[in-house]
């Protein structure tokens, strides 16, 4: 980091990133009158930082009136110290709403997706259409969960490397999840988060009963494993990321040191920090400044 400057804009484009386009950004940085240093490249043509001295919304606005071909980063260098990374599942982690999945057993997905749909972009009362979608399953072959997980549950791109890379730099990662513990459990074992909480469905007779553990992990919940950890963990918050792409997930990306949107719905995207709208999730190694040759394999 050049010296007197805390703050950095890094450009990520994993399909080719000119000189031309890190001289722009750099460019409308000093026109809105920020102190800059020169660019250093993470990955020469993917991945570029611009370290800067000002205000970290002038420069993020700045930038972002150029509508480059490439996600931007504007974050503290403290943020780059994680020591707590805390995930959203369903569409964050994995490529699918789990509880969708599971109508499609059922014949109900229309139905169902159309409730998900909007209880993500903040339109619904979380717990309310968790409850009635849950309710609809109700009946349900307990083994469809695991039919389902099998056939349908695919990790996001990325999200191995991500999560290994920052368990080998020290990070207590947490999956935290609105969805069900037959999912996120195999899930985060198989992406590597040292502890994941999800609800828990109840089941009678071998059969979904429809209606889930109290209290479910909603927006709350999520906030709260993630203020809790900090303080379990004894560390800044400036030192945590959390990450997700749906409304439940504003408040945990709110608190957080660095709050990520992830290909998210517009009311998320507008509460956090920085967003990925573009690359996969090792983009977020690269706005930590960590080179491809650092991280451990997907």
């Amino acid at each position: 980091m050049a010296d007197g400057m805390d703050m950095i804009a890094t450009l990520v484009a994993h399909e080719g990133l000119g000189q031309g386009v890190v001289d722009r950004a750099r460019e409308a940085l000093v026109a809105a009158g920020l102190e800059t240093a020169p660019p250093v490249w993470i990955d020469e043509g993917e991945a570029v930082d611009i370290a800067f001295s000002g205000d970290r919304a002038l420069a993020r606005s700045a930038i972002e009136a150029l509508a480059l071909p490439a996600d931007l980063f504007v974050l503290a260098q403290a943020n780059r110290d994680c020591r707590l990374f805390i995930a959203d599942m369903d569409s964050t982690m994995i490529t699918i709403e789990c509880i969708d999945e599971l109508a499609d057993y059922a014949g109900l997905k229309p139905q169902i997706a159309e409730v998900t749909e909007r209880a993500m972009r903040g339109e619904l009362d979380f717990a309310e259409a968790l409850a009635g979608r849950v309710a609809l399953l109700k009946g349900l072959d307990e083994a469809v969960l695991d039919q389902c997980r099998e056939e349908r549950v695919r990790l996001m791109p990325g999200a191995r490397a991500l999560v290994r890379t920052l368990v080998a730099r020290g990070a207590c990662t947490i999956l935290v999840s609105g969805g069900f513990v037959p999912f996120a459990g195999p899930v985060s074992a198989a992406i590597g988060f040292h502890r994941q909480v999800a609800n828990i469905l109840h089941v009678a007779d071998g059969k979904l009963a429809g209606t889930v553990e109290q209290p479910i992990v909603d927006a709350a919940r999520k906030r709260a494993e993630l203020l809790g950890a900090i303080d379990a963990l004894g560390i800044s918050p400036a030192q945590s990321i959390a990450i997700g792409d749906g409304a439940n997930d504003i408040p945990m990306i709110e608190a957080a040191g660095l709050g990520v949107a992830y290909h998210a719905k517009p009311r998320t995207r507008a509460a956090a920090d920085v967003a990925i709208d573009r690359g996969d999730l090792s983009t977020l190694l690269h706005a930590l400044g960590i080179p491809r040759a650092q991280w451990m394999d997907d």
